[in-house]
């Protein structure tokens, strides 16, 4: 048996054309299943759904053979014992620091300044400015990153954007591009030894089916 972790959302519903252009189906709507392991039109293969940032932890310690998983996620869980050999190509977005549209971000980083930024990216911020030798002293925040600097909390966010509509909504700026964000394949390598061949033919598969 092998099987495939995924989070619900939009990389569940941009990883469905892959796998039903490699000839996979699966069984149940997860939107309208209770259920958290689903079957697929191959038996010899299963779905669990778990938290995004959960993905690489459940193929790291074997829970799960491979996963969908933002670089984001990736890089903040530092992708060890992964095998990573796809670009999927798909949940395409960047991560960025935005902040209000009438603070004077260039000014405050010019000056030495030291910026209060919040984020649930904290290693990535944390290399981010120490690149660019900005003082930053970060605050994890696990959603609604936006609140941060409406409410003071901080001067900055490093966040995910896709549109730039909600930034624009709540009066924020997006002010530096940090990395452009897509979803990956992961692999458990201790997996890829012992189920070499229906790994490596599923692998194959998606690769085959992925966008241009």
């Amino acid at each position: 048996m092998i099987t495939l972790a995924l989070s619900k959302g939009r990389i569940f519903d941009e990883t469905l054309p892959l796998l039903e252009a490699a000839g996979i189906r699966i069984a149940e709507d997860p939107e309208k299943s209770r259920k958290l392991i689903i079957g697929t039109s191959r038996g010899d293969l299963r779905v669990v759904l778990v938290r995004a940032s959960d993905v690489p932890t459940y193929v790291q310690f074997g829970g799960a053979d491979l996963g969908v998983a933002g670089k984001d996620v990736l890089i903040e869980h530092g992708g060890d014992g992964l095998y990573q050999p796809l670009d999927l190509r798909i949940a395409k977005c960047r991560m960025s620091v935005a902040v209000r549209d009438d603070f004077d971000y260039a000014a405050a980083v010019r000056q030495g300044s030291r910026l209060r930024v919040a984020t649930k990216y904290t290693l990535t911020a944390r290399q981010h400015f120490s690149d660019k030798g900005v003082h930053v002293d970060l605050i994890k925040l696990y959603g609604s990153m936006e609140l941060a600097p409406l409410t003071g909390l901080a001067d900055a966010i490093v966040d995910m954007v896709s549109t730039g509509a909600t930034l624009k909504a709540n009066h924020l700026l997006e002010v530096e591009r940090i990395m452009d964000i897509s979803a990956r394949l992961v692999v458990n390598q201790a997996a890829l030894k012992l189920k070499r061949e229906p790994l490596r033919a599923l692998i194959d598969a998606i690769a085959t089916a992925l966008p241009p």
